[in-house]
């Protein structure tokens, strides 16, 4: 994947939201530990009307998880519409990654530079690299 010089990489799970900045070339990224993001989870009500009948049923969707993920989204939202990003890449297990997208504002939508649907929350820098580099 190509990852613009400067971009900055969001990378998201139920619980941590970690931001990062390519210091490296946009086909060797270099990345660099930025903030980590203050969140207040608040938006409960879109998991339960996100998750499958069967995960209602069973109530196996784990709400504060995706509240996180809701509160991820809104936060890249206000740093997108104020101008502070500019080209962003997210990268997130695949059920918080599937509720940030139905909070992403158009202008978050227009500095997206690319998704990654995987964990990579607690892996090393080099491993994340590598995987942007392939993906």
């Amino acid at each position: 994947m190509k990852l613009p010089h400067k971009a900055h990489v969001a990378m998201v799970d139920g619980e941590h939201f970690t931001l990062f900045r390519n210091t490296g070339q946009p086909f060797e990224p270099k990345l660099e530990k930025e903030e980590n993001p203050e969140l207040d989870p608040t938006n409960f009500s879109a998991g339960v009307r996100h998750q499958d009948e069967i995960g209602q049923r069973h109530g196996r969707t784990d709400l504060e998880e995706l509240a996180h993920g809701a509160a991820a989204a809104e936060w890249l939202n206000r740093k997108a519409i104020a101008g502070s990003i500019d080209d962003i890449l997210i990268i997130a297990d695949p059920k918080t990654l599937g509720e940030m997208r139905h909070h992403y504002h158009s202008e978050l939508k227009g500095r997206l530079v690319g998704e990654i649907a995987k964990t990579l929350t607690g892996e090393p820098i080099a491993k994340i690299e590598k995987a942007i580099e392939t993906a």
